[in-house]
């Protein structure tokens, strides 16, 4: 290897390390989801029985604050699930931008990151 090439991926052992970083996130994510969830619904069928005991502007602004958490929750899983894609790809921790490799403690940090430190200052 001259000293001009670059590492153009991560080996076998790193994946397999971000791997598992990445399926106990997404497991916690999983449950907080389905915490939220079951708050929502919970929410639902607990509405029409208390309903007036309750301010209809806090019992919205509850109910749209957990849709937001939901869908917050629900994009942070999705992207996790796409982070194990490109481990399985052998193509993770790739900047989508620079093509250079995201330095280690990044993806330590944002498992789910496309992109290095150097692309996101670019944005």
């Amino acid at each position: 290897m001259n000293s001009q090439e670059v590492t153009v991926r991560y080996s076998d052992k790193d994946l397999a390390e971000f791997k598992s970083i990445i399926e106990e996130k997404l497991a916690k994510a999983r449950k907080e989801f389905e915490t939220i969830h079951n708050e929502l619904l919970e929410m639902e069928s607990n509405n029409s029985n208390h309903f007036n005991d309750i301010n209809e502007s806090s019992l919205s602004y509850e109910r749209d604050y957990l849709s937001r958490m939901a869908d917050r929750q629900g994009r942070f899983i999705r992207d996790l699930k796409n982070a194990l894609l490109r481990i399985q790809n052998k193509t993770y921790g790739i900047c989508s931008v620079t093509g250079e490799l995201i330095d280690k403690r990044r993806l330590k940090a944002v498992p789910h990151t496309t992109k290095s430190i150097k692309a996101k200052m670019k944005q």
